[in-house]
């Protein structure tokens, strides 16, 4: 097992088999003794609830292409493969104004509050079916029977994605999002890379089928999406799309089986959410903050960034520890580290991210978190867990790859 010797300075050190099975302890350490930490790696992180929130609020930069020389730009160099961004840099999630702006306000011509309200019904409707399969079986792995095909399914469905191999896509999806980590690892680099441009070509064949044979859907929305004139380009449209997709339900998975989970190891929460359903939209936002899918952010800093008595050099990755944030007791007081779905604040989590990079699919994401987990609290009163929770080795994205229940 690999440990930080205990006569070393305090750093961000996730190589533990602890820390995957509960990283809290160790974020509670860096909030409390180096909240804005230089890290030995070559990037920094805030952890305090204030910083955190300040930095998502900022303007900061989130394009690859100002971060000064150092570990990461060699290690691009050392593996063989260009530091280009994923998805050709057109993505909104690596995009900076004035071009995030333009295609932020093209997406969401189609991403509309209406449209994603709209969903519920097929969202209810998938959800029985999975349960009534879990039922039949007496449990199984949440993960695969549920907290999975349901984010996929309505992804795919809601896109009016044509007829594709979802298997090899998922695979594709899963490789990619390895991207929001920090690795300095060539082998990692390079898988990345091929997927990247494999899923590129995949998405924009389905497309280039969408614009001959369009729909009632947001794929075809999207295609037709204009603003004074200025539509989205090919490109463009692929990376949108494909970030959407990807980050549309690999998130909702850990959300899922990350609330499902929580209510498990917390009985009286559990009990709290079936006694009082009325519960069922803020228990979401406390799953949230309790546990957060994704639990950094990255931004880089294109001048000093003063923050805690430090200043940050130009160039800098400075990763903002959602996680960790979300149970800063200097904002949450005494009972941060507890899951209370009644919390009165629970909606002010710092899990979908802040500012003009706002998670744009927060509100599917709230919409099927909500009905996954309270049905399942509903639907089964003898749920249980069924033996050992198998995490997915993500730091960045971290969250059950499998989670056995009873029922």
């Amino acid at each position: 097992m690999n440990t930080v010797p205990q006569d070393q300075p305090l750093i961000y050190y996730p190589f533990t088999p602890e820390f995957m099975e509960d990283p809290y302890p160790h974020y509670a350490e860096l909030r409390r003794h180096v909240p804005v930490h230089e890290h030995p790696g070559g990037f920094w992180m805030l952890s305090r609830y204030a910083d955190v929130d300040t930095l998502l609020r900022s303007g900061l930069s989130v394009e690859q292409r100002h971060v000064a020389p150092g570990p990461f730009r060699d290690a691009y160099k050392k593996a063989g493969v260009t530091d280009k961004p994923r998805l050709k840099g057109l993505a909104l999630l690596d995009l900076d104004p004035p071009a995030h702006t333009r295609l932020r306000k093209l997406v969401t011509k189609a991403f509309t509050a209406r449209a994603i309200n709209a969903l519920e019904p097929m969202v209810r409707a998938l959800v029985g079916e999975a349960l009534d399969g879990i039922a039949k079986a007496g449990g199984g792995d949440l993960v695969e029977s549920l907290a999975f095909p349901l984010p996929f399914t309505v992804m795919t469905r809601m896109m009016g994605m044509p007829p594709i191999d979802t298997q090899h896509l998922r695979m594709l999806t899963s490789l990619l999002m390895r991207s929001v980590e920090l690795t300095t690892d060539p082998e990692v680099m390079r898988v990345i890379e091929a997927a990247d441009a494999e899923i590129f070509e995949l998405i924009s064949d389905a497309v280039s089928r969408k614009r001959r044979d369009p729909g009632d859907d947001l794929l075809t929305a999207l295609i037709a999406a204009e603003e004074d004139g200025d539509k989205l380009t090919h490109d463009e449209l692929v990376a949108q799309v494909t970030m959407l997709f990807v980050a549309g339900y690999e998130t909702t998975v850990n959300l899922i089986s990350g609330g499902a989970l929580a209510l498990l190891r917390n009985p009286d929460q559990l009990e709290l959410l079936r006694a009082r359903p009325e519960l069922e939209e803020n228990a979401v936002e406390e799953i949230l903050r309790y546990d957060p899918p994704t639990h950094t952010s990255r931004r880089v800093t294109r001048e000093p960034y003063h923050v805690g008595g430090y200043e940050i050099p130009a160039g800098s990755i400075i990763l903002a520890n959602l996680a960790g944030a979300n149970r800063d007791e200097a904002f949450w007081g005494p009972d941060a580290e507890e899951l209370k779905l009644d919390r009165a604040n629970a909606r002010r989590h710092l899990s979908f991210g802040g500012g003009m990079h706002y998670c744009l699919g927060g509100m599917l994401a709230r919409i099927e978190g909500r009905v996954a987990i309270s049905e399942l609290v509903r639907r089964f009163p003898g749920l249980s867990l069924d033996g050992e929770v198998r995490w997915n080795g993500l730091l960045t994205l971290r969250g059950a790859a499998r989670l056995p229940i009873r029922v």
